[in-house]
């Protein structure tokens, strides 16, 4: 299993507006195969600091979702616009409690 966990950085003035464009990507990263869990946060507007955690199911799950041509747009958009700051966690066994 695979976990990333972290910030997404932005310009607070885009807060709104990435907010609301992650949104249309979630729902449909949620229903792809491998994805056990998919969210972002806002965890302080003025700072524009957003919080992300993902689940995956392994690292080919993880990247197919990246090279989804779905996510092209999100990230032309974007990946100049915002400053990632997630780690990545390979986990070899889940325990429930």
């Amino acid at each position: 299993m695979i976990i990333l966990m972290g910030y997404v950085h932005l310009n607070p003035s885009d807060v709104n507006e990435f907010t609301a464009d992650v949104q249309a990507v979630v729902s449909s990263t949620r229903a792809e195969k491998g994805c056990l869990f998919y969210a972002f946060a806002l965890e302080d507007a003025r700072a524009g600091r957003i919080l992300t955690v993902q689940r995956w199911q392994d690292q080919e799950s993880m990247t197919a979702h990246v090279e989804k041509h779905e996510s092209a747009p999100f990230l032309k958009k974007w990946g100049n616009r915002m400053r990632m700051d997630i780690l990545k966690y390979d986990i070899p066994n889940e325990h429930g409690q």
